[in-house]
């Protein structure tokens, strides 16, 4: 098992462990390792509802010897902040500081408690209080004193303590107590050291507060990648966030060949969100001149606001607008007629009774995770579209906030729907009651999605008609913030990118580009990528075409068209663009890969092989070039080698369910048993419900209004009456 030994268990076996050991020998694992009395203390009446093994379920969270460690041994920020003051000013207005104490935290996190017990908070307070966890105080009638743990959330003992990470996620990290110093003999030093004795040993200090995994993702992804695990929802395996995946299949972690896009260098999370910064106050934990920010700005809007950290809040907002998105208004069709594209580039004429349509791209193109990330199902992002005329009436009006807070609920919102067997949405975000996802309208890193808005111009209209799209953000719906809040709550919106368009009632003649137009051949691509996300093959093919008119020299424009291709299943086609793009970039990792799918649909499975083990070489952390290397070599019937692939896909993604699936089998086949049991269990717990769709069904027959998100091509329309159908029926 994974997870720590739960403490009755533990006393027991080191028992028998010392009568075994010499003198000598028990006398020193003695003092290093033998239950303390805190622990044994917790372990008399600590609740074990998931196994005797399992004190810390469902958190993945251990700690290093298996035992409870007194929540004393975690030392105040304060402490920290004697030397560190700039670190300790910005901790304390991060939602890491105040993990547990938001009061929307508390109200969400005490339905699981009242519904369930408070043993099952622990699958959350393994990220937002990992000390309450550690400490055994997430039993019924626990007599830990709670207060100081639970104002300081995850404070800087907590971070500074983990000793090892893994990619499980859900708090997948093990933890010992806090040491300030560890001496040249490997000797922690305990408690509140002085700062004279701290600056006289700084290397003893950095040993014991630094490890070389801090600086990069993993560390981070212990809590930003999470599941529901059974053991919390009483039901099967769910994904929940996995911002870590999303990031390392990003093109900003330049592990994987398969972005759209390829960025300049690597970019962890850290480097976006710990980004260096001039130094205000005393700070010995920094470079000279810089230091890596303890901000760690995201979207945390609601949090700065409530508690009055005005500079933090500003400097989240500043972070939000920080071209992390482009919007751009791409084309036009007149009556449901052919796309004019790109806007600006195309004459066009428009008059007074035209059903217009405007194509609006929005591009993820700075954020190396998802649009939104994490509790996505209550977070709020939309686009907000308005048509006004030369007068100033407005023509259409979509994603608008009524005077009590409520979003429109017909607006394109990046979101997800949790639904569950009453076929009800989870509004209160109680995940664990979770059965399906109605739909998931978030855009990926690197990619775009395409928002189509159609309204009528009047014939009465006066010129010019101006033309805006909005994407707008705040930290919770206002169902949940003031139910949680027990009050109506205002909260910050933010304007994260904008673009306005004119056009005149007539001619519009082609314009030069503006200051915020990408070029053409780029406008291009991101609206093939929306269109391939929305399935929509043909058309992005065309799309693609475009960009390959623009840029002949572009080989990634000629892979894109054999992607739509492939999706199309028109495979000679596929192969045909794919070697213009391999004539263009000879061994580009991104070609091979979809040649080498192309070549095993086709019988070539050598070759498809060949290909991708350059991919492989060339990016060794590709999860699908060893995913897809694993299934050709399984259908050669060389076990051992399609082994050897799926658990390289499983180091970096231990919940690959394809590697679940085929490991079951070629495990068998290899005649290990327990392994093949293991790995057909997994799969069996997190493959798909596919009778949980009845759910969605159901929500989704009962709210017409947001039924049209989940198709992934859809209008949003004021029109009615025919012009509308004709409109619906025109496609792309």
């Amino acid at each position: 098992m994974r997870r720590a030994a739960c403490l009755s268990l533990a006393a027991w076996v080191w028992s028998a462990f010392l009568a075994w050991m010499s003198p000598t020998a028990c006398a020193q694992a003695s003092a290093a390792q033998q239950p303390s009395a805190y622990s044994l203390s917790v372990d008399k009446s600590y609740s074990l509802p998931f196994g005797a093994r399992e004190p810390f379920l469902p958190s993945n969270a251990e700690t290093d010897n298996g035992q409870f460690i007194d929540p004393k041994s975690f030392l105040p920020a304060e402490y920290c902040g004697h030397c560190h003051q700039q670190a300790y000013a910005e901790w304390r207005q991060t939602a890491h500081a105040n993990s547990f104490r938001a009061p929307w935290y508390i109200k969400n996190v005490n339905l699981l408690k009242d519904g369930k017990g408070i043993q099952f908070q622990r699958h959350c307070e393994g990220c937002h209080n990992p000390i309450s966890l550690v400490s055994g105080a997430l039993t019924p009638n626990s007599p830990v004193y709670r207060k100081k743990m639970d104002d300081d959330g995850v404070t800087c003992t907590v971070c500074h303590s983990i000793q090892k990470v893994d990619a499980y996620g859900t708090g997948s990290y093990v933890i010992a107590q806090p040491a300030v110093l560890i001496d040249d003999a490997g000797k922690p030093m305990y408690g509140q050291v002085s700062d004279k004795e701290i600056l006289t040993h700084l290397d003893w200090h950095d040993r014991a507060e630094m490890k070389d995994f801090y600086h990069g993702s993993d560390f981070c992804a212990v809590c930003h990648k999470a599941a529901l695990p059974r053991e919390l929802n009483g039901y099967k395996w769910q994904r929940a966030i996995f911002l870590s995946d999303e990031w390392q299949q990003s093109s900003f972690a330049k592990q994987s060949p398969l972005p759209f896009y390829v960025k300049d260098r690597v970019s962890t999370c850290q480097t976006c969100h710990m980004a260096a910064e001039a130094i205000v106050s005393r700070e010995y934990g920094s470079v000279p001149g810089k230091f890596m920010s303890h901000r760690w700005l995201g979207g945390n809007t609601l949090l700065a606001k409530y508690y009055g950290y005005n500079e933090q809040l500003q400097k989240t907002i500043d972070f939000l607008r920080n071209q992390v998105l482009n919007v751009d208004l791409f084309g036009i069709q007149r009556n449901g007629g052919a796309l004019i594209a790109p806007w600006g580039s195309e004459p066009f004429t428009a008059e007074p009774g035209d059903d217009l349509t405007v194509s609006v791209v929005i591009q993820n193109k700075g954020i190396a995770h998802s649009l939104v990330p994490e509790q996505r199902d209550f977070y709020q992002c939309w686009v907000q579209f308005e048509a006004k005329d030369g007068t100033g009436r407005m023509l259409m009006d979509s994603g608008g906030v009524g005077p009590g807070g409520e979003l429109d609920p017909r607006a394109h919102s990046f979101t997800n729907r949790l639904i569950n067997v009453n076929g009800t949405l989870n509004a209160l975000h109680q995940v664990w009651d979770t059965r399906v996802i109605a739909y998931n309208n978030t855009i990926q890193s690197g990619r775009s999605q395409i928002v189509r808005y159609e309204f009528q111009v009047p014939k009465d209209a006066v010129g010019p008609i101006n033309v805006t799209a909005t994407v707008n953000y705040r930290r919770f719906n206002q169902h949940f913030i003031d139910w949680a809040m027990e009050k109506h709550t205002e909260m910050p919106e933010v304007e994260m990118a904008v673009r306005t368009r004119t056009l005149a009632l007539g001619a519009n003649a082609a314009t030069p580009p503006e200051s915020e137009d990408n070029p053409d051949w780029m406008r291009w691509n991101n609206y093939g990528i929306g269109l391939l996300d929305a399935q929509q093959y043909a058309a992005s093919a065309r799309a693609f075409e475009q960009v390959a008119r623009l840029r002949p020299d572009y080989a990634d424009a000629h892979t894109n068209i054999a992607v739509a291709d492939f999706s199309w299943e028109r495979y000679n086609d596929a192969r045909g663009n794919l070697e213009k793009a391999l004539a263009l970039a000879p061994h580009n990792a991104r070609a091979l890969y979809y040649l080498a799918l192309v070549e095993r649909v086709q019988g070539h499975l050598d070759a498809a092989i060949a290909d991708l083990l350059e991919v492989a070489a060339q990016f060794p952390r590709s999860r699908d070039a060893h995913r897809e290397l694993g299934f050709s070599f399984y259908q050669q019937h060389k076990y051992q080698e399609a082994r050897a692939e799926y658990e390289n896909a499983q180091s970096i993604d231990p919940d690959d369910l394809s590697a679940h699936y085929i490991l079951s089998i070629v495990y068998r086949r290899l005649g290990m048993k327990q392994q093949a049991a293991q790995q057909a269990a997994e799969f069996a717990d997190q493959k798909a419900d596919p009778t949980a769709n009845v759910y969605a069904l159901e929500f989704l027959r009962t709210h017409p209004d947001v039924a049209s998100e989940s198709v992934l091509w859809h209008v949003h329309s004021n029109v009615t009456g025919d012009a509308a159908a004709a409109e619906g029926g025109s496609g792309n």
